[in-house]
């Protein structure tokens, strides 16, 4: 074995002074150029290396900006004009009364949440598994827009426009029709179907519902916080019912129990003025159903546009980050780049990314590492030529001794400049094993021709 290896040894040095040798490149070599300056890389010379100026490239502002992005705000347009405020006249505010009413029976309604009830009754509620599925069960439903509840493994059962009574005889006769016998009650939970509004001077303007207990003048008024007037001698409170408006002093109000206990119906508007003038709160009422119409119209069509706007904004952004990505793919787009040579995981460049820096150690590991069977830890270089022309093409080689671990530290502090060539030399016996590899395979190829011939 010996002898085989001083043989080689032997062949390799004659080899040698034939002529043939095996060359690797180094930088300590270039450095005894003057315009090659070693510099090793410390946490002091890390600061120095980064003060070269350099800013990313960005990305286009097709990047950044968004669909909703210049688009025109959209108003509603014109309101109608408040109403005018009349002169005082100093005249006895007019009683105008509503017709007297008994309240009618509450009658269920669209929007109304029912409410069905079981009893304890064990086998009642086996028989109603789909209904109701534990004792003493509390199920709530809605009524719909066409008037029906929804009701599982019965169907839809119509019961807008009943009583109470009727509703539960509606739907007792729907369970039993669909062989069910059950024990259960109705109840209304929510009553959303029927109110009436109170404003004006008031503590908390509201829209008080009428439940199965009709609802009286002075029972809404408390409702919405009670009277705020400070005068109570021009004071009034309007009600607006099927098209006429009714007046009534509130100086007469608190004076009279009848008028407190005036019942209130479906669609009731209140309003309590401390302006007696009777034609105003008509107009109020009038404005204001004009404003809720044009609020939504308006609003609708601001929408309609706006989504047909923020549409087209987001077609054209989506074309325009097409065809810059087709740019970069068919590396039509100017970029920056770092590029590694030697002992490194593949001979490449780096493409800088946009809008951030990047460091040694992202370039290092993002290309996949260097080879550490081959490479030396310790000559690794960042060649990095100078910008300045009277320099005359000056390069520094910043070095970084990998050999102790802990220095990979400034490898992720050192940010990368377009150009920089990351150098890793080979290990000495890494250049002596190719050295010899070659050596052998031309000893061997002269001997297979000398054989030959």
């Amino acid at each position: 074995m010996i002898g085989r290896f001083l043989t080689a040894a032997l062949t390799a040095t004659v080899l040698t002074g034939c002529g043939i040798t095996y060359t690797s490149p180094k930088v300590r070599d270039a450095a005894t150029d003057a315009s090659v300056r070693v510099v090793p890389l410390t946490a002091q010379t890390v600061v120095v290396a980064n003060r070269d100026p350099f800013r990313p490239k960005t990305l286009p502002a097709i990047y950044s900006q968004t669909a909703g992005a210049g688009g025109a705000a959209l108003g509603l347009g014109a309101l109608p004009e408040a109403p005018t405020f009349p002169e005082e006249r100093l005249e006895p505010l007019e009683l105008r009364v509503p017709p007297a009413v008994h309240a009618p029976p509450y009658r269920i309604g669209v929007g109304d949440v029912l409410l069905i009830s079981t009893t304890q009754n064990a086998s009642t509620i086996a028989e109603l598994s789909g209904l109701l599925r534990a004792q003493g069960a509390r199920q709530g439903f809605t009524v719909r827009d066409d008037g029906a509840i929804a009701v599982p493994d019965v169907g839809t059962v119509q019961v807008a426009g009943l009583t109470l009574e009727e509703a539960e005889s509606r739907l007792f006769e729907a369970l039993v029709s669909n062989q069910i016998d059950p024990s259960f009650s109705l109840e209304v939970a929510e009553f959303r179907s029927k109110r009436a509004t109170i404003g004006g001077a008031v503590g908390s303007p509201a829209i008080v519902p009428i439940t199965l207990n009709p609802l009286n003048l002075r029972e809404a008024i408390t409702q919405a916080g009670g009277l705020q007037t400070r005068n109570e001698e021009y004071a009034s409170i309007r009600i607006y019912r099927d098209g006429e408006l009714y007046q009534i002093p509130v100086e007469e109000y608190l004076q009279r129990t009848n008028l407190q206990e005036l019942t209130l119906l479906d669609g009731d508007a209140v309003y309590v003025d401390i302006n007696y003038d009777l034609d105003r709160a008509l107009e109020f009422y009038q404005q204001e159903i004009d404003v809720i119409n044009l609020r939504r119209t308006a609003r609708q069509s601001a929408l309609a546009e706006l989504q047909a706007e923020i549409s087209l904004r987001r077609a054209e952004l989506g074309e325009a980050r097409e065809n810059f990505e087709s740019r970069i793919e068919f590396d039509a787009v100017e970029r920056d780049y770092v590029y590694l040579a030697g002992e490194v995981g593949r001979q490449s460049r780096y493409t800088m990314p946009f809008e951030r820096e990047v460091t040694l150690a992202d370039v290092l590991y993002g290309s996949g590492g260097f080879h550490t069977t081959t490479g030396d830890s310790s000559e690794i270089y960042v060649l990095r030529a100078s910008s300045n022309p009277a320099e005359f093409g000056a390069v520094t080689a910043w070095h970084l001794d990998a050999s102790n671990a802990v220095n990979l530290t400034l490898a992720t502090h050192m940010t990368m400049r377009p150009n920089d060539i990351v150098f890793i030399e080979e290990q000495p016996i890494t250049k002596w094993g190719r050295a010899l590899q070659q050596t052998f395979g031309l000893f061997i190829g002269a001997a297979t021709n000398a054989i030959a011939n």
